[in-house]
């Protein structure tokens, strides 16, 4: 049976994704931007730029204190797949979505821009994830179910450039592809594509992006990430962005579909706030009527985590401070080129946080219309000015390329002369570009140029109708292929790790299922190069296959230097051979204030015994330390080394209904003598029936605390709220009794 329906707790079935793919049909195409709800209320909290929640998700880790609440900002979030097996991305998809991300970008192999056709099958990518309409369509297929198991559309987003982008534009319309990259400068400049052929191909692929509605980025970030002074090419990234979108529209493209990949341009320990904002400013001055997809600086970035997230934030704050409808996102993976599960999940939770905690800001704050802020804006607007001016006295676009204008490292209108140059009659697909006769005919439904149907009797408005419709209408007329190699295809790899499918065998992963890797953090008391050797020994001898250092940080160049370590383990773990503990059973922090409300709670504790150990129960009491305390509940403390008698008489004078006694000594097993002596003496006293006697210690087994007759017992890690729900749980049951 097709699988119509994702469970959260049932991992996504790709082998049956890969059903049927030659029946599958894309059930929208365009793009879909987030409701906004900007009068939101979630929980205690009312919110000025969000959109609706979603149906199902993962909060952040400190959602637990607002009872699970995910409040969603209004900026779509991007996140970046390219693992080079497009299966194992299906299931980070799912992930980045629960995690907020409905923007998912697969980056297709580098390769692929100088492949002159549409690749068939699916093979194994190396940086990136070769696009092939069997890839498109199991992930557009898996997206379908995991858009519906969130609430909310999903956009899937590739490439289409290279000497194969009309190609794959048609794939795309054809595919309900949502969102691409296109952008004719970023073929030439970066991939040497011949100048004339790259815009002559850029007019035919946007015009069928027109048609379906497909949302349009462009490569101008490039400049910055490529220049060798990355704060010198603002004026030039301008230049470029009004290029593309200019050239878009005149091709029919609508402005709102048009979307400027822009990049603060640097990055600490530069001053980027000084000098990413005015650019920002001076870009959206100049292209409000376009969509601003902000993505983070990559080209000052190492493998830090750290260092990674902190720039992201930084640059997230210059969107909340501008304007961004698209967030990206950009991982430690972008340093370490190991695109991996976990960080593209930490980007996309660092760019919620961030967006959400940002709520609000301009509300509270301006931006100066006087000053360094203005000044500097103006002067970037004026040089990108003078910039294009400067074009077209060169001759044009192509003439300015091929001077060098692109990428030079010296701030315009100094040159240095190291620019990106590309002749005119040069680079990949020159020599291939063919005048059109005038008797030329195309009919299909979204072409540009000059296509002559009236000499068949054909509309020129819908062209397609003289053979009945073209693929666009027709999708029977689609050729689906399939796998072409019996090695390298989907089949073959998702064989490989059936076991691990199908199976109670797990091996943890990092990118691709069941490849064994595992990261480790350590410090290592030697210079740079000596603790790099001797992680990688560290790792041998633990067993590890392949370590790998793939970061390193001096924190002193004597003193030692923090390592990041990765490889492979030779080893499955079978979860059918493991004892699996319930999950702990917590109350809600609502639910025992309101108990402790409605019904007031007291009790007695201490440490009792000759035990001088008083940390464990104060964290347990404390309201520092998320104690008890907190829920309102009345605390009578009477210290360390107390006699288990003093701690059962207390409880009878106070008419306390609780008992909590903490024993961390354990020789002779007096902790649980201690325990059962509690218990005796409320027997003795007549409070037994009334008093909840609750025990625990580092060296408590709760199992066997349970057999000296109190009510329950704690072990290590525990903490208030475990002691709390039982109080209220074990109050509810005594009540019910009644």
């Amino acid at each position: 049976m097709a699988q119509d329906k994702l469970n959260k707790n049932v991992k996504i079935d790709v082998e049956e994704i890969l059903k049927d793919l030659d029946q599958y049909e894309p059930r929208r195409k365009g793009w879909t931007w987030r409701k906004k709800d900007p009068d939101l209320t979630m929980g205690p909290f009312k919110y000025k730029d969000m959109s609706q929640p979603l149906k199902q998700s993962t909060g952040l880790p400190s959602s637990k204190y607002f009872d699970y609440m995910d409040p969603q900002p209004s900026e779509t979030i991007t996140t970046e797949i390219a693992s080079g097996r497009f299966e194992d991305d299906i299931r980070r998809m799912r992930m980045g979505a629960w995690h907020g991300a409905d923007h998912i970008m697969v980056i297709r192999t580098m390769g692929q821009s100088h492949i002159d056709g549409l690749i068939e099958g699916t093979p194994a990518g190396i940086g990136g994830v070769p696009i092939t309409r069997k890839q498109v369509r199991a992930q557009r297929k898996a997206l379908d179910l995991i858009e519906d198991e969130v609430g909310r559309p999903i956009n899937y987003h590739s490439y289409v450039s290279g000497v194969a982008g009309p190609d794959v534009a048609v794939m795309f319309a054809e595919e309900g592809i949502n969102g691409a990259h296109q952008d004719p400068q970023y073929n030439v400049l970066y991939r040497n594509i011949n100048c004339v052929r790259s815009f002559v191909d850029a007019c035919e692929s946007k015009k069928i992006m027109t048609w379906a509605n497909i949302a349009q980025i462009d490569g101008a970030h490039n400049a910055n990430a490529t220049a060798r002074e990355a704060w010198k090419v603002m004026p030039e990234l301008i230049v470029q962005h009004a290029i593309n979108s200019l050239f878009s529209e005149k091709v029919g493209m609508k402005p709102e579909n048009i979307c400027l990949s822009t990049v603060p341009p640097t990055a600490p320990p530069a001053p980027c706030v000084s000098l990413d904002l005015p650019y920002a400013v001076a870009l959206r001055d100049y292209m409000d009527r376009y969509k601003m997809r902000a993505q983070m600086n990559t080209k000052y970035m190492e493998a830090s985590a750290r260092e990674a997230t902190v720039t992201h934030v930084l640059n997230m704050l210059i969107s909340k401070l501008t304007r961004a409808d698209i967030q990206s996102t950009i991982t430690p993976d972008e340093g370490r080129n190991v695109p991996w599960h976990i960080y593209n999940i930490e980007a996309c939770d660092t760019a919620k946080q961030t967006l959400v905690g940002l709520d609000g800001l301009m509300d509270m704050v301006a931006l100066k219309n006087e000053g360094p802020l203005r000044e500097q804006s103006r002067e970037i607007k004026e040089r990108a000015c003078l910039f294009m001016e400067e074009i077209v006295a060169a001759g044009g676009y192509f003439k300015a390329v091929e001077e060098g204008f692109f990428v030079d490292s010296g701030k315009y209108p100094e040159r240095n002369g190291d620019g990106i140059a590309r002749k005119i009659e040069g680079g990949t697909g020159f020599g291939f570009i063919f005048e059109r006769d005038e008797d030329y005919m195309a009919p299909v439904t979204a072409h540009f140029g000059y296509n002559n149907v009236a000499q068949y009797g054909g509309d020129p408005a819908d062209p397609a109708a003289l053979i009945g419709g073209c693929t666009f209408e027709d999708r029977s007329k689609i050729v689906f292929i399939d796998e072409l190699d019996d090695v390298d295809n989907v089949n073959v790899r998702m064989k490989e790790v059936e076991k691990y499918r199908k199976s109670t065998l797990v091996k943890p992963e990092m990118e691709w299922m069941a490849d064994g890797i595992i990261m480790l953090n350590m410090f290592i008391p030697e210079e740079r190069r000596t603790a790099e050797v001797v992680a990688v020994e560290i790792g041998k001898k633990l067993g590890l296959v392949e370590p790998e250092v793939i970061n390193r940080e001096v924190m002193q160049d004597a003193e030692g230097t923090r390592i990041e370590l990765k490889g492979r383990v030779p080893f499955d773990i079978d979860v059918a051979d493991l004892v699996i503990p319930p999950e702990p059973h917590y109350l809600t922090d609502q639910e025992i204030r309101d108990d402790v409300s409605a019904h007031p709670l007291k009790v007695v504790c201490a440490t009792v015994g000759q035990d001088e150990h008083s940390v464990g129960l104060r964290e347990i009491i404390d309201i520092k330390h998320g104690g008890i305390e907190r829920f309102g509940i009345e605390i009578h403390y009477l210290g360390t080394s107390c006699p288990v008698e003093k701690l059962v008489d207390a409880a009878v004078e106070l008419k306390a209904e609780a008992i909590l006694a903490s024993t961390i000594i354990s020789h002779d097993n007096i902790h649980y003598k201690n325990m059962k002596r509690i218990h005796e003496l409320a027997v003795e006293k007549g409070i037994r029936d009334d008093v909840i006697i609750l025990c625990g210690g580092t060296q408590v087994i709760p199992e066997e605390a349970l057999k000296t007759g109190i009510d329950a017992g704690f072990g290590r890690n525990s903490h208030g709220i475990d002691v709390a729900t039982a109080l209220v749980e074990k109050r509810r049951e005594k009540r019910a009794k009644q």
